[in-house]
């Protein structure tokens, strides 16, 4: 089996935004705190795609992040790259399972109307 090596350079730094549960007035609510360590990747975009949801047009902006492998990054936490935020959709992907390197894919979805 080959080892797995990425073809781009993580030369993308992002912020990564780790979430923290507290409760006001009786409602639970996500709060995202910035992590201190900047993250390294790649960070390819395929544009974005427009739909039409309640009458209103949505651009979903879609990418795909490869780094290496970091516990810190899960499936709840939100990565800023330039200002601009994406959710990390589904649970990062550990390649070949080595905690060598992850590959997760992020939207970032913005309304109109």
């Amino acid at each position: 089996m080959a080892d797995y090596r990425p073809n781009t350079a993580f030369n993308v730094c992002a912020s990564l935004l780790v979430p923290s549960v507290v409760t006001v007035k009786g409602v639970r609510k996500k709060i995202y705190a910035l992590d201190e360590e900047p993250v390294n990747c790649s960070f390819k975009s395929f544009g974005g795609t427009e739909k039409v949801v309640n009458d209103l047009l949505m651009v979903e902006d879609t990418a795909v992040l490869e780094t290496w492998y970091d516990p810190r990054i899960t499936s709840d936490c939100e990565i800023e790259i330039d200002g601009k935020r994406y959710e990390i959709l589904g649970t990062p992907e550990n390649i070949n399972m080595r905690n060598q390197f992850m590959r997760l894919k992020v939207r970032a979805v913005k309304g109109g109307a």
